[in-house]
């Protein structure tokens, strides 16, 4: 566990990380990984890795659930809860103001244009989290094989995702990852 400063300090963080997550948190997270390991060395990236494919493999809101494994590695029970809270209230109130404004407005035509600037963002953010998370859990070739294979796959053909995470778990389950 780390001191109340250590808590504050990724509160913060995390709140105005939050504010900003065009697309939702998963494009922040090269600034969140950045933050907890390099900075802070709070958790390796062995973790980080793992609170990322525990917190995707549940149903719900996955990465305010990630966010509340990282704050309980920080200060346990209350750094959960606190990072669970500071993931998700202060978009939760913006998007609520935002939503009332943009509906009054609907017919304004600078809403097709920030919609349209908005897509190549979110999709440049989400791309560079994929990337950043790649990197922290691909330790060793054959991960890195498989998240090389899985990418390819994904781009060339039209397989369902499902199978590629099943096949990737077995490997992992198997011991060969």
């Amino acid at each position: 566990m780390h001191g109340p400063s250590a808590l504050f300090a990724l509160i913060l963080h995390l709140a105005v990380l939050s504010s900003l997550s065009f697309g939702g948190f998963p494009t922040v997270l090269p600034d969140v990984r950045n933050f907890v390991v390099a900075t802070n060395g709070w958790l390796t990236d062995q973790e980080f890795s793992n609170f990322f494919a525990m917190s995707q493999s549940i149903p719900g809101p996955n990465m305010i659930l990630m966010m509340g494994f990282v704050g309980w590695k920080v200060w346990g029970i209350p750094g959960a809860i606190a990072s669970a809270v500071a993931t998700f209230a202060p978009p939760c109130t913006m998007y609520y103001v935002a939503y009332r404004l943009w509906d009054r407005f609907r017919d304004a035509p600078w809403q097709r244009v920030v919609r349209n600037g908005l897509v190549p963002v979110t999709t440049g953010l989400v791309v560079a989290s994929g990337v950043v998370m790649a990197r922290a859990a691909d330790a060793e070739w054959q991960a890195a094989a498989v998240t090389v294979a899985a990418a390819v796959l994904m781009l060339r053909t039209r397989l369902n995702p499902f199978w590629m995470l099943l096949t990737a778990g077995a490997l992992g389950g198997l011991g060969l990852l």
